[in-house]
C-alpha cells in the first residue's frame, strides 16, 4: 500500500478515533470514500480524454477533394469584372494599343 504496515494502520485508525470521536468517524470515512472515488472517476475520464486526443493526432489528415485545390498554373489572363456602380475600366493601360488595332485619324 504506500510503505505503511499493520501497525501503523492501527495506530493511524486509534489516532483518528481519538481525536473525531465515534460518532464523526463514519461521516469522515464515507466522505473520504465518496473524494476517492470521485478523484478516480476524473483520472479515468482525463485518461480517456487524453488517449482519444492522442489518437485524433495520430491519424492521417483526410486528402483534400480535387475541386478545392488550386488550379494549376499561371492564373488567367482576363481581368476580373469591376464591382457593380464602379466605372468602366479602360479596355488598354494608358499609351499602348493592341498591335492589331490601326491608330485613328486621317491616312498619312
Amino acid at each position: 500500500m504506500f510503505g505503511i504496515g499493520m501497525p501503523e494502520l492501527i495506530l493511524l485508525f486509534v489516532l483518528a478515533l481519538l481525536i473525531f470521536g465515534p460518532k464523526q468517524l463514519p461521516e469522515i470515512g464515507k466522505q473520504l470514500g465518496r473524494a476517492l472515488g470521485e478523484l478516480r472517476r476524473a483520472s479515468e475520464d482525463l485518461k480517456q480524454g487524453w488517449a482519444a486526443e492522442v489518437a485524433a493526432a495520430e491519424e492521417p489528415a483526410p486528402p483534400l477533394a480535387a475541386s478545392a485545390a488550386p488550379p494549376a498554373g499561371p492564373p488567367p489572363a482576363t481581368p476580373p469584372p469591376p464591382p457593380e456602380g464602379a466605372p468602366p475600366a479602360p479596355e488598354s493601360p494608358a499609351g499602348t494599343e493592341p498591335a492589331s488595332r490601326k491608330p485613328e485619324g486621317p491616312p498619312a
